[in-house]
């Protein structure tokens, strides 16, 4: 019996006819608190399949996943060199990572590589030591007779420090109604209110601690002149002049929020995107009839609706200090504005700001103009031109990235290399970016939601954006399934971590210098080494310097 079995980094994305001409790893040193993924891949000659099982001290913090591939049906959606991307052509690409205990810890090997995603959250009480994880296969031929048992043992150290909590605040844009959409349940059923549940419990696991809420549905990727499936959080009646406000749906989201770790809150934009012209679509009951009273019909400076914001956001303030996270949200006011719309938006910002007390406001914009005017506290700068921004020392500093840059700056698209997603953290660490934020955590719509799409046979939207783009989570039946980009940028963000531990013992200015020695250059979002072992080897000599100054301190 022929089988081929290599224990490789996180960072290697491999695909099903691969020759598996990779570095093996055997040994790896964390932090206690720390996540360690690494990957099995296997190959054999003849049709077997392999039952596998964890055996180690630390089994109960061990998941193994089933590598799946994706659909990458639109690689890129621009031109751009081939350089940092491992294709331009459509295909498949391993991403899905689907619970092995779902296929009964089994799974079939053959000519084509089959790949174990093995990820172990060690606990943060953990005793300093050496901890073997050994991942035990059974394999079976086709008729059901043992063939062969064998190992594959990872050697982990775990070092004398603790990982320290997160400091970035990090969200991807949640999307309740695509959930209800690709699972066929009512909004806000009981179903749904289940499956939202598992899918926050899934962002928090990638490190993702700031939740888009839905007090009203998001005037996100919408047509003009349509809507999106309705899931406001505030039951909203008028009475004359004045509007009553439920929260109970609210309240509910936010305890779900808070079971699950969440610190962190945004409230939907108050504007319509790209230019804050219109109100969003907001439904209202007025003399028993309920209907869009706001939408693309109510201009967003109109007496009518601003007369309206002054109570809402009003109301939405207070429930805020009751559930004691006012300080910790943040509210939009429109996304992405430009130069050419700086005058309603600043229209809107003006009637925005004196309204929402503790709370902050941010968005995602590329222009220095909008913050110098003084219309967003917190600017959400594209890594494309967030160094014109760096140069001003801004205190509050956010970076994100979408449908672009292709070329060039870190992202994590489907064809990427991962190493080009993992950067990200030495970058937000060396210049102090307070937060990140991407527009898809679960967005399953074709561009401007027009129809809704299957992520199993579509990873870009219908084609509108670079495959990877509009998701990291993939929905399951009553589930949701992790995906390879979203544990790579996990691991960025403990990279990110790592440096703050770092720094506690060596200062930050020798950490910042530690980064740009190992890179060989003043490392900046548009040159960075390109290369996994830059990211490799650099987390490991930080790793190695926390353990010998823990243990002498």
């Amino acid at each position: 019996m022929e089988i081929t079995i290599k224990q490789i980094s996180s960072l290697e994305k491999v695909r099903a006819n691969d020759n598996l001409d990779y570095v093996e790893i055997h040994k790896k040193s964390v932090l206690a608190g720390e996540r360690l993924s690494y990957q099995l891949c296997m190959k054999a000659a003849n049709l077997l399949f392999a039952t596998a099982s964890v055996e180690s001290p630390l089994a109960d913090n061990i998941t193994l996943y089933c590598v799946k591939d994706a659909y990458m049906d639109a690689p890129v959606t621009a031109k751009v060199d081939m350089e940092d991307y491992l294709t331009q052509d459509p295909g498949f690409m391993p991403d899905i990572l689907v619970p092995l205990k779902e296929m009964g810890d089994k799974l079939s090997l053959g000519s084509q590589v089959s790949t174990i995603w093995v990820k172990l959250d060690v606990p943060k009480d953990t005793t300093p030591g050496i901890y073997p994880v050994k991942i035990k296969f059974t394999v079976n031929a086709p008729g059901g007779e043992l063939v062969s048992v064998f190992y594959e043992t990872m050697t982990v150290e775990v070092i004398p420090a603790v990982m320290p909590e997160q400091n970035l605040i990090y969200t991807r844009w949640f999307y309740a109604d695509c959930i209800a959409v690709a699972h066929g349940v009512e909004i806000y059923s009981e179903e749904h209110w289940a499956l939202i549940d598992k899918y926050i419990a899934a962002a928090a696991d990638t490190g993702i601690n700031m939740i888009l809420v839905p007090t009203h549905t998001p005037p996100l990727d919408t047509e003009i002149g349509t809507t999106r499936p309705c899931v406001q959080l505030v039951d909203i009646e008028k009475k004359g002049d004045r509007y009553e406000f439920s929260f109970d749906k609210f309240k509910r989201f936010i305890d779900i929020c808070k079971k699950n770790g969440i610190k962190y809150y945004e409230m939907a934009h108050m504007f319509s995107q790209w230019g804050a012209k219109f109100a969003p679509n907001i439904m209202v009951t007025e003399n028993g009839k309920k209907d869009y009273m706001f939408g693309w019909h109510v201009a967003a400076d109109s007496e009518e609706y601003v007369s309206f914001l002054k109570q809402y956001i009003a109301a939405i303030s207070e429930e805020l200090v009751k559930e004691g996270i006012s300080e910790n949200t943040y509210f939009h006011i429109s996304d992405e504005p430009t130069l050419d719309n700086i005058d309603t938006y600043k229209t809107a910002s003006e009637i925005i700001r004196p309204l929402i007390g503790n709370s902050k406001t941010f968005d995602a914009l590329s222009n220095y103009v909008f913050y110098e005017k003084g219309l967003v506290e917190c600017p959400v700068t594209s890594v494309e031109h967030v160094h014109e921004f760096l140069e001003h020392d801004i205190p509050n500093q956010w970076t994100y990235y979408c449908c672009g840059p292709q070329e060039v700056f870190t992202n994590s698209f489907m064809a990427m290399p991962s190493y080009r997603t993992r950067i990200l953290g030495f970058l937000l660490y060396k210049y102090n970016i307070k937060g990140f934020l991407h527009w898809g955590f679960n967005f399953y719509n074709s561009a401007r939601s027009v129809y809704p799409i299957d992520p199993y046979l579509t990873t870009s939207s219908d084609g509108a954006h670079p495959s990877g783009d509009p998701f990291i989570v993939y929905p399951a039946k009553g589930d949701v399934y992790p995906s390879i980009r979203g544990e790579v940028t996990y691991e960025a963000i403990q990279d990110m971590n790592i440096c703050f531990a770092l720094e506690k013992l060596i200062g930050r200015e020798n950490v910042v210098s530690m980064i740009d020695e190992a890179a060989g250059r003043d490392l900046r979002f548009d040159d960075y080494p390109r290369c996994q072992e830059f990211l490799e080897n650099l987390r490991a000599k930080m790793v190695e310097q926390i353990g010998k100054l823990s243990m002498n301190s």
